[in-house]
């Protein structure tokens, strides 16, 4: 449909929200245009293809929900994928419900204008194109714009420069080079052992150390996908229902209340088990009380201490300015252990802060150090810098970055007050990046998809949040987040990593079973907290 002008609904992205949403809006007979920055499919799986990525969710619950069919032709080969192969399967559910005849590629949305009188959007594109449309589907992805680190100099640097998130799609091959990478969350913790093993000599630049656990990723046996196969309905089920998307037994006691024996041995098989909610999960009070964190914490430090042989080297990678789950555990193979490596260095930037890069390579408040190439593992405009990156401008005019100068203000994580007919998949304020992405995404595009046929059915042309509802839903996210240690933290979930960037904790804490009732539960009331107009 490249080229159509004026249709029923364009959706900005092709990654898994947008494909999927894609794949329903025809299911209601509407002329649909995906517009797509990349050249293929994918999103975070186009662009994310640093050494090492990989999903931390497991393979077989990262993945589409609605086809039964899908479910059973796919077998994925490893506990977590890998991007190669996260990325052929999009590809994979692209081709088989052809969905690419609807999708621009190399195009950007630049900026999107509500016509008050016509009740349509005015889409605009860095290739020239304006497409007109009913509605707007903002699919962009919670981690879909990269920042650079804040030092001068990149330009200057005579080696190379990487990016984890746009990596060459042809691969780096660092053989034989000094490499500095700097940053060490959860792109930097999954590179820096496969970047090591190939370097010559590696350097790594770590302002705050983060807390990683071992993934114990391996291949799926047969056995493991055929139960799961066999079982996938219930437990697809039991994912919509579950607090992040990944079921497990609730906890029902607090840290505070078993012996230490007993506490040891739970954070051990959580360890052992090597997922992201296992230790967090534990006890009922490890996000909410400071004490029973604290014993969490001390628990995966003592790991980092028993993998680094160097105690002084072991301490400045045990994270200690933050709870433990307050910003996004990590999942590895071999983090902790590759700092016993000769050839690989730490520099505290606590100690000596970054001044510049240099034309050869990186110089602290103490030192030059000279590189072949640097990777930059900074991380993301996380949750909102996809929506503000887009010029979109709502009734009279107002634009979504002047609403969320202070924060973003949504109903919902779904809809904001004064965008007519624009809804925003995984938005903040929704569970999104505390969930299994992929259960928030299903169930925002089925709600969305829900609302446009309800629409339709009625004759009516708009449909917008209320500035009541939404100033409820901000305050019911705002609550339900202090009430937590998420607020302590100076972490990508309160926006901390953006120079600038308001502090507001950006996602719903909720829970995803607890939220999609309430989701529910709006729909089944004519939509409350919207306005619907003919």
């Amino acid at each position: 449909m490249t080229g159509v002008r004026s249709v029923d609904a364009v959706v900005v992205g092709a990654g898994l929200s947008g494909l999927y949403q894609l794949h329903r809006l025809r299911g209601l007979g509407l002329t649909t245009r995906v517009l797509e920055a990349a050249d293929g499919v994918g999103g975070t799986w186009y662009w994310n293809r640093y050494p090492g990525a990989r999903c931390d969710v497991e393979s077989m619950s990262y993945s589409y929900s609605f086809s039964p069919e899908l479910e059973q032709e796919w077998t994925w080969s490893e506990k977590y994928a890998t991007q190669p192969e996260i990325l052929r399967y999009v590809e994979h559910v692209a081709d088989r419900f052809d969905l690419r005849r609807d999708i621009t590629f190399g195009t950007r949305v630049t900026s999107a204008v509500y016509d008050e009188r016509s009740r349509r959007w005015q889409v605009d594109t860095d290739t020239g194109e304006s497409v007109d449309t009913q509605y707007l589907i903002m699919a962009t992805g919670c981690l879909s714009v990269s920042k650079a680190p804040e030092i001068p100099g990149a330009d200057r640097f005579a080696g190379s420069i990487h990016h984890t998130g746009h990596w060459p799609h042809e691969g780096v091959d660092f053989t034989g080079l000094r490499v500095g990478v700097i940053g060490t969350g959860s792109s930097g913790i999954q590179s820096i052992p496969i970047i090591a093993a190939q370097a010559a000599d590696l350097t790594v630049f770590q302002r705050t150390p983060n807390f990683s656990m071992p993934a114990g990723n391996r291949p799926l046996t047969d056995a493991e996908v055929a139960e799961r196969k066999a079982d996938y309905r219930a437990w697809r089920a039991a994912q919509r229902t579950s607090h992040s998307g990944i079921p497990r037994p609730l906890a029902t006691r607090s840290a505070l209340e078993v012996s230490d024996a007993e506490r040891t041995a739970a954070y051990q098989a959580g360890w052992e088990r090597g997922d992201l909610v296992s230790i967090i999960g534990a006890y009922t009070d490890t996000l909410l009380d400071k004490a029973s964190n604290d014993l969490a914490a001390e628990f995966v430090r003592g790991k980092i201490r028993a993998a680094v042989r160097d105690p002084e080297l072991a301490e400045t990678l045990s994270p200690r300015s933050f709870p433990y789950g307050t910003k996004r555990p990590c999942l590895d193979s071999g983090y902790y252990e590759t700092f016993n490596e000769p050839h690989v260095h730490l520099v505290d930037l606590h100690r000596t802060p970054l001044a510049e890069i240099t034309e050869r390579g990186v110089r602290t408040s103490d030192r030059e150090y000279a590189f072949d190439t640097i990777v930059f593992a900074t991380g993301f405009d996380a949750m909102t810098g996809a929506l503000t990156a887009v010029d979109i401008r709502g009734r009279g005019g107002v634009s979504l970055r002047e609403k969320w100068g202070e924060g973003p203000r949504t109903y919902l994580g779904l809809a904001v007050a004064g965008f007519p007919n624009l809804f925003t998949i995984t938005g903040p304020s929704s569970p999104s990046v505390l969930s299994n992405m992929i259960v928030s995404i299903e169930q925002h595009v089925d709600w969305v998809t829900d609302c446009i046929a309800h629409l339709r059915e009625q004759g009516l042309t708009e449909v917008e949040a209320t500035v009541e509802a939404e100033d409820e839903w901000v305050a019911h996210v705002e609550e339900a987040g202090n009430a937590t240690l998420y607020p302590t933290a100076d972490s990508w979930y309160m926006g901390a990593n953006v120079p600038g960037k308001p502090r507001v904790f950006l996602a719903y804490v909720g829970g995803v079973g607890v939220y999609r009732e309430r989701c529910d539960a709006v729909a089944a009331d004519g939509y409350a907290g919207f306005r619907l107009a003919r």
